[in-house]
């Protein structure tokens, strides 16, 4: 008589790929069977953040999630509910006696993730979260004084030395789901309740675009990283949909990078390096999602002014540079890094609006939006969080950074079509043309593009007495 196949489930979240998935790869060399779930949790689904378009993303890779299980002998089982009910009744209905999952820094998967440890363990199934989401454990790197790290070039200096994971191949055969067990389906946006805002998505989902993205990349334009990734036309990645989701390994990708040995392939690891960073910074300040990390900007005082926030998240400022960004934004779902951090910039020291205003736009439109960097992000760019440095470095002029990063005017042209035919000379601060000029150009301001809605050099002063009058930084 032979003896009952030992079954494990791989609890998906948001590593959704096939390839160097430790928890996959664990859960089949220790189990006959692996069942692979998705739980698709209300409290996320339509929180705080809620996005039409990073679920739509969610759920075309989950689509293709479950194409590539299928083709190795199983598929992904979908529930709806809380996971520590969820995954439990799961493991009992799949005779399952593990459930293993990739680990996450953000507070509510933390949180989550011990409700789901502590039902398990009363149901007598074994509770196992594995490495996968980053390049090496965040957890660990410590100042000589054991305190965890906020600033970032120390961090990266001592992530360097630590211990690295193999990359894990693909399984070939997952076992097959059990007789009977109810393999549900995947919701359709709508029946969640949500809309995708976003009509031109930067990259495709899943994890087949991701791989082939990342190889593209990693074969040669990243040697040129170092020198181009502050280009606004080009010269970076675009992989950070596929980095938040988890359909690439940043692991894999590291292994990659270094394989290369070129000055633009260091670059590169220096930013998963950042990525690391900042979810280390989230796991040990959980308070981040809701706080300035440096509480004497707590006494910030923000302006509350309805009209021009929705000025900046339209693609409305009168600046090119701003306005380019955002509607990048709003059209694919992506911004590049050097736009966020002008756009971010004009937001918190040009318009004093709240820096979690702007967190809480990217988070609802963002396909690589994950709590640890968008917040990290925007607290840097703030002058409010880890990495400090003297707030007036961090005022950017939106101009000089037009005429530096977009000298042709290419990204301006591209994202804010009103100027297509502004001469090169005028296209950075086209309020700057005669009337002559603008009629030419079929770009009167007021009329065809806006007047810039503040005057940036009054502006800084005005950001810089705010932050002196909380503490000089």
């Amino acid at each position: 008589m032979s003896s009952r196949p030992s079954t494990a489930i791989v609890w998906f979240r948001r590593e959704l790929r096939v390839h160097d998935l430790p928890a996959l790869h664990d859960a089949r060399a220790d189990h006959d069977r692996v069942v692979p779930v998705f739980v698709l949790d209300p409290r996320l689904i339509g929180g705080r953040f809620a996005s039409g378009p990073r679920t739509r993303f969610m759920l075309d890779c989950l689509a293709e999630l479950d194409d590539a299980l299928g083709q190795r002998n199983s598929g992904l089982v979908v529930r709806e509910g809380d996971p520590a009910t969820e995954l439990v009744d799961v493991a009992r209905e799949a005779g399952a006696d593990a459930v293993l999952w990739t680990s996450d820094a953000a507070p509510y998967a933390r949180a989550r993730d011990r409700r789901v440890t502590e039902a398990l363990r009363e149901a007598g199934i074994e509770p196992v979260p594995c490495p996968g989401s980053y390049c090496a454990d965040v957890s660990k790197p410590r100042t000589g004084g054991g305190k965890p790290y906020a600033v970032f070039t120390p961090f990266s200096k001592v992530w360097e030395t630590l211990p690295r994971r193999e990359v894990h191949g693909t399984p070939r055969d997952l076992g097959g789901l059990p007789s009977g067990l109810r393999k549900g389906r995947l919701p359709s946006l709508q029946a969640l309740g949500l809309t995708d805002e976003v009509p031109e998505p930067v990259v495709a989902p899943g994890e087949r675009a991701a791989r082939a993205a990342m190889h593209d990349w990693l074969r040669g334009p990243v040697d040129d990283y170092a020198d181009l990734h502050d280009r606004l036309s080009g010269g970076t990645s675009v992989m950070s949909p596929y980095l938040r989701w988890g359909c690439v390994s940043p692991r894999e990708m590291e292994v990659l990078a270094r394989e290369r040995d070129t000055d633009g392939a260091r670059a590169y690891v220096r930013q998963l390096a950042w990525r690391d960073f900042y979810a280390h910074v989230l796991l040990h300040h959980p308070d981040n999602l809701r706080h300035e990390y440096q509480e004497r900007f707590r006494k910030l005082s923000w302006d509350d002014d309805e009209e021009l926030l929705d000025a900046w998240r339209e693609g409305r400022t009168g600046f090119p540079i701003v306005d380019a960004g955002m509607r990048q934004l709003a059209r694919t779902g992506w911004m590049h890094n050097r736009a966020r951090m002008v756009v971010g910039s004009f937001l918190t020291k040009d318009l004093h609006l709240d820096w979690r205003a702007g967190e809480a736009h990217f988070e609802r439109l963002l396909l690589d939006a994950e709590p640890s960097q968008n917040n990290g992000n925007w607290q840097w760019i703030a002058s409010t969080g880890v990495d400090p440095a003297p707030y007036f470095r961090r005022i950017f002029n939106p101009v000089l950074q037009s005429k530096k990063f977009d000298p042709d005017g290419d990204y301006l042209r591209r994202w804010v079509p009103e100027l297509a035919d502004v001469p090169d000379a005028r296209i950075h601060e086209p309020w700057t043309m005669s009337d002559a000029e603008q009629e030419r150009a079929g770009c009167v301001i007021g009329r065809d593009y806006p007047s810039p809605v503040v005057d940036h050099k009054h502006e800084r002063q005005v950001a810089m007495d705010r932050y002196r009058a909380v503490g000089e930084g």
